[in-house]
């Protein structure tokens, strides 16, 4: 046999081998073919073509792997009892190995991690983080993008896991990737620091620590609409823990450019800057008084205009958290005209949670003081938050929301044209709450009292049966009072029986 037949025989061998992971990479990428595939035993197929000879090969077996743990756990769950990852792990941190291997075992590492925190666990496990730290020290981008990107789906699951990430000193390295030129890289970096500081406030302080968050600021207006969500992501990921982070987000002067973004065209950047926004105001009055002073109220009312659904959220839950904290900026909330607004909201969404968190928008709001109660009053809001908190069909969620909003706000509210309607509706436990304030308002106001007996509200009141000695009696005696006691027996039930007695008993002269 001559040399060039021996050679043929390692060609055609080396062909084979090509056909196959190039053919079988193709295939993974279709979700029907997987089962077929894993039936086959491809797993045990591909494992020893990942130390081929043949780089080709090697990234094509390695591309084909992460197709197949990408779509689901079971495939995930293989991928680790094949013993594949410690291979992937070994060539990722070889200084000879090619880029584009890199970039296909980095593939493989992020497809399992992603499905779980087992899973994620056992890519941690067999060293994979110190092989991705020193890919995110190479040279080529892309290798650096598919390291960050594998770190963030390993530490997006819960605090250890981050922990793991942090310790291995990822951290600084995510910090200069997001000041490379290359966006997809920045993109991956931020999102990869915005899972690691989610979990707590010592995860979120590292982040801080490494001076992220100057380096995230100077991208918010950044053309790229996906490098602003990763971006304003990240922001709101390290602010919503304390309020020492949260300043400092602010002080990195941020607003107000950041609120030209809640009229971005891409619904995802609206979304996280109106989150953003949310986690500075929650913590402290003088934090949401920042935001009041740069336009942020307005903004947000006028993004609540703009956009529906999900995207509205956020921004609902804003003007809750800034109102929370005291009368003036509640009266923020009001003259920026956001009553009018979340009625629109309430009146408009469908899902239960949306409508649960502008009930308790609007509770946060009227609870203050009479004044604000009549804001919240006049945008006819009481009948329908009543009605999602009778309607069986709400959420016990939303219910309790609605309840609570109602009942707070009704004992500020002086302003009875909002409140008699409900006379007629209410369930006794709201019912007490709505006498209540009558029996307030009527002795000191004449008018009231008139049109309260013109327009049915005293007949009503004699309607209702309370048991003796019970606070909502108190009220009714309270009202009854302010009347003659001629008056309050003509609009008592069985007054019209009681005169038509007295003719029948009657004898004329």
């Amino acid at each position: 046999m001559s040399q060039r037949q021996v050679l043929q025989v390692f060609e055609q061998y080396q062909k084979a081998r090509t056909q196959f992971v190039q053919t079988v990479a193709d295939l993974a990428a279709r979700p029907q073919n997987t089962e077929t595939l894993q039936n086959s035993g491809v797993m045990s197929l591909l494992r020893p073509l990942l130390l081929d000879a043949v780089p080709t090969i090697q990234q094509t077996a390695a591309l084909a792997l992460g197709r197949l743990a990408n779509y689901n756990d079971d495939l995930a769950e293989a991928v680790v009892k094949g013993d594949i990852l410690p291979q992937l792990v070994y060539s990722l941190a070889e200084q000879n190995t090619q880029r584009f291997y890199k970039k296909a075992a980095a593939f493989v590492l992020r497809a399992v991690a992603k499905h779980s925190p087992e899973l994620a666990q056992a890519v941690v496990d067999c060293g994979a983080l110190d092989a991705l730290v020193i890919s995110l020290e190479e040279f080529d981008p892309g290798v650096k993008e598919a390291a960050a990107w594998a770190i963030g789906y390993i530490a997006r699951h819960n605090a250890q896991l981050s922990q793991a990430v942090v310790d291995a000193g990822v951290v600084p390295l995510l910090v200069l990737c997001i000041q490379e030129p290359e966006i997809a890289l920045k993109r991956v970096a931020a999102s990869a620091l915005s899972d690691i500081a989610k979990h707590s406030p010592e995860l979120a302080q590292t982040v801080v620590d490494t001076g992220a968050i100057a380096h995230l600021a100077q991208m918010i207006l950044n053309p790229d609409a996906k490098l602003k969500r990763q971006v304003f992501s990240a922001l709101s990921q390290i602010a919503k823990h304390s309020v020492d982070v949260a300043e400092m987000v602010v002080e990195a002067e941020i607003f107000p450019a950041a609120l030209v973004c809640l009229k971005d065209p891409d619904e995802y950047v609206q979304k996280n800057v109106a989150t953003l926004i949310r986690e500075i105001s929650k913590h402290t009055p003088e934090l949401s008084q920042i935001i009041v002073n740069v336009g942020g109220v307005a903004a947000v009312i006028d993004y609540l205009g703009d956009s529906r659904g999900n995207v509205r959220l956020p921004g609902i839950m804003m003007l809750g958290y800034v109102a929370t904290h005291s009368e003036n900026l509640a009266m923020a909330v009001i003259v920026s005209k956001g009553v009018p607004q979340l009625a629109i909201c309430l009146e408009e969404e469908q899902e239960d949670h949306i409508k649960a968190a502008t009930a308790w928008a609007f509770g946060q709001i009227g609870r203050h003081t009479p004044e604000h109660a009549k804001a919240v009053a006049v945008a006819n809001v009481f009948p329908k938050l009543l009605n999602l908190y009778l309607d069986t069909e709400s959420s016990e969620d939303l219910q309790v929301k609605a309840k609570k909003a109602l009942k707070s706000i009704l004992q500020k509210c002086t302003y009875l044209p909002a409140l008699e309607p409900l006379l007629y509706e209410a369930p006794s436990n709201i019912l007490k709450h709505i006498i209540c304030q009558f029996s307030k308002v009527l002795p000191h106001d004449s008018k009231a009292r008139r049109l309260f007996v013109t327009s049915g509200g005293l007949k009503k009141v004699q309607e209702i049966k309370a048991e003796p000695g019970s606070a909502i009696q108190e009220y009714i005696n309270a009202i009854n009072s302010c009347y003659p006691e001629e008056i309050v027996r003509y609009y008592s039930p069985g007054y019209s029986e009681t005169l038509l007695e007295r003719i029948d008993n009657y004898q004329p002269v």
